[in-house]
């Protein structure tokens, strides 16, 4: 479902972007290129980056950095098809709006060095934009809800299995038995299930009060275990430890969470 009061915003964000970029470079540029080509040029930087934040927003749905930030990796090495793709399309905007629009000819080389300079900008506006999703996204969850908390669930109505999306948009039914771990992600949770990943819409704090309390436990802010999957637990850093899990994983038990775990499994120093 689009939400429109998210385009809106992004909408004000990038045409002040604009103007203001154009301004400069109009300034930068002595009088040599007028604020309206200025503006163009801008419009087309603005209209490609505009392109791929859907995809900027999946990469942080799917490998968010809050909560793990190992999966910076992940976004570091997304930095050079984004700067590639930005670099080519503006540069490809430009041409035909210059060329097939105003008839007029405006040469943009595509060399080595224009590449290393674009980038260097992208890297910068990579993480400005990163920065605007995640701050957007908890800005925006931070609303309270109109309904009241759910209630307490009884044991004898916990559920057996979660209809869950698979890649490529299908569902199917996962047994509650069958879950390693889960991990939050936004407004959705992603379930770890024999080494696969599947997308449920919810959070985790409703998903821990669903779920046994005897099997499934809290051990950070951002991840829940099934307490019969963990293969280890060792000292890790600021008093935190480290659980590996039987799929490989390893997800951190911070101290806020420490005492919960215990009462399941104690940790021996």
């Amino acid at each position: 479902m689009i939400n429109v009061r998210l385009l809106a915003i992004w909408a004000v964000l990038l045409t002040v972007s604009v103007f203001a970029h154009a301004y400069v470079l109009a300034a930068d540029n002595g009088g040599r290129l007028t604020l309206n080509d200025a503006i163009a040029i801008e419009i087309s930087s603005h209209l490609v980056v505009a392109a791929l934040l859907p995809t900027i927003y999946w990469l942080h749905r799917r490998w968010p950095i809050p909560g793990n930030p190992r999966h910076l990796l992940i976004h570091v090495a997304a930095l050079v098809p984004f700067s590639l793709l930005h670099t080519v399309g503006m540069i490809g905007l430009r041409l035909l709006w210059f060329v097939a629009v105003l008839g007029r000819v405006h040469v943009v080389p595509l060399t080595w060095e224009r590449l290393l300079y674009e980038f260097t900008k992208d890297v910068v506006s990579y993480g400005m934009l990163s920065a605007a999703v995640v701050a957007l996204r908890y800005w925006l969850e931070r609303r309270p809800e109109p309904v009241a908390a759910a209630p307490y669930v009884a044991a004898s109505v916990r559920p057996e299995r979660f209809a869950v999306r698979k890649r490529g948009g299908s569902e199917i039914v996962v047994e509650v038995a069958d879950i390693d771990w889960i991990e939050a992600s936004g407004n959705y949770a992603i379930l770890h299930v024999g080494g696969e990943t599947f997308e449920i819409r919810s959070s985790l704090t409703r998903l821990e009060d669903e779920l046994d309390p005897a099997r499934f436990v809290r051990v950070h802010k951002s991840h829940v275990v099934n307490i019969a999957r963990v293969a280890e637990v060792t000292p890790w850093v600021s008093g935190d430890w480290r659980i590996r899990m039987q799929d490989g994983a390893e997800v951190n038990l911070s101290r806020r969470y420490r005492q919960r775990f215990e009462a399941l499994a104690p940790v021996r120093s």
